[in-house]
């Protein structure tokens, strides 16, 4: 049986929440399933190890006008691109009229798809739950897991000297918006407070962007005395076992921890102005949230970040994780 799931939110995130639905999807018929998704979900780049998924195909659609699944003609190349593969069975995760047409003259003999027309206010995964318990009789919880192979955790446990002798933690100071960055200063206050308490290597994860570079930079100053790694030269695939090899894990409402939870590191989630559900679905995540006045601008919930009360949960977490 061959089956093909079609996940067609755009980013990281968004991949990763979707993992436990294509695993209850395998798992019920108990054979892989091929998944189409956006390029920037980044998906080849994080689960080539994962069992319930046997191909990832992806979805031409940008801002180039020529990209092969863009306007009418896309749409007919995508409808022949699934046809040749030969699907059973097609899910789909959206209320898209265009994807249940393209999935039946594709030739897929049973098609399952969220109500047609329907998507405003979807909750990203209640929705998704329902639906799998409505065809599949299926019950999945929120609980996405990235599985990588154990000789490449035991590699850069050599080769970055990660050991109990440090609290080894990710820092993902990154964030795919200005809004979600939280500023240098709050990061500093708060890394001072775990040096005078523990003795802490950091993992300092981000992307290029000017203003990603800008507070990594500040956070790096020599006259911070921090014991740090920066990952921004790394790939997806080289910081993940980095990642699984850390303690904790400290981000922004970013790629970094979705990725962390996702390895079983209990991760403290610094909500700006996004969902506090991006930084809650997962039992390892902790958010951490603007504290609120009457004067309270939400352009401004970056800078209302606590960085005590950052240490106060990361404490909680290391003592319970010691206990």
């Amino acid at each position: 049986m061959k089956i093909l799931v079609i996940q067609s939110r755009m980013g990281i995130g968004d991949m990763v929440i979707f993992l436990p639905f294509i695993e209850a999807i395998s798992k019920k018929f108990s054979t892989k399933v091929s998944i189409l998704v956006k390029k920037n979900s980044k998906a080849s780049e994080f689960l080539t190890e994962n069992i319930y998924i046997d191909e990832i195909l992806y979805l031409q659609r940008d801002k180039n006008k020529n990209s092969r699944h863009n306007g009418f003609l896309g749409t007919v190349n995508l409808i022949k691109d699934i046809k040749q593969k030969n699907f059973d069975k097609i899910f789909i995760f959206n209320s898209s009229l265009r994807f249940s047409l393209i999935a039946k003259l594709a030739g897929a003999k049973k098609i399952y798809q969220y109500p047609l027309l329907r998507k405003k206010g979807q909750h990203i995964i209640k929705t998704a739950q329902i639906f799998l318990k409505k065809h599949l009789d299926v019950d999945v919880n929120s609980n996405p897991q990235i599985e990588l192979n154990r000789k490449v955790i035991d590699d850069a446990k050599i080769k970055y000297d990660i050991n109990n002798k440090n609290i080894n933690m990710l820092l993902g100071i990154g964030g795919s918006g200005p809004n979600k960055r939280i500023p240098a200063e709050i990061y500093i206050k708060f890394l001072n407070f775990c040096n005078k308490n523990y003795n802490c290597k950091i993992f300092l994860a981000t992307g290029k962007n000017d203003e990603e570079q800008k507070i990594l930079n500040q956070i790096i100053d020599p006259n911070n005395n921090f014991n740090y790694v920066r990952l921004d030269d790394l790939s997806i695939k080289e910081i993940l076992p980095i990642i699984k090899c850390c303690n904790i894990s400290v981000c922004n409402d970013t790629s970094f921890s979705h990725f962390s939870a996702a390895l079983g590191v209990q991760t403290i989630v610094l909500m700006a102005d996004t969902s506090t559900l991006y930084g809650s679905y997962s039992p390892q995540m902790h958010p951490i949230t603007p504290e609120w006045d009457q004067n309270f601008q939400k352009s401004l919930a970056k800078e209302r970040i606590s960085p005590d009360k950052i240490f106060i949960k990361f404490s909680e977490i290391l003592t319970k994780l010691n206990s």
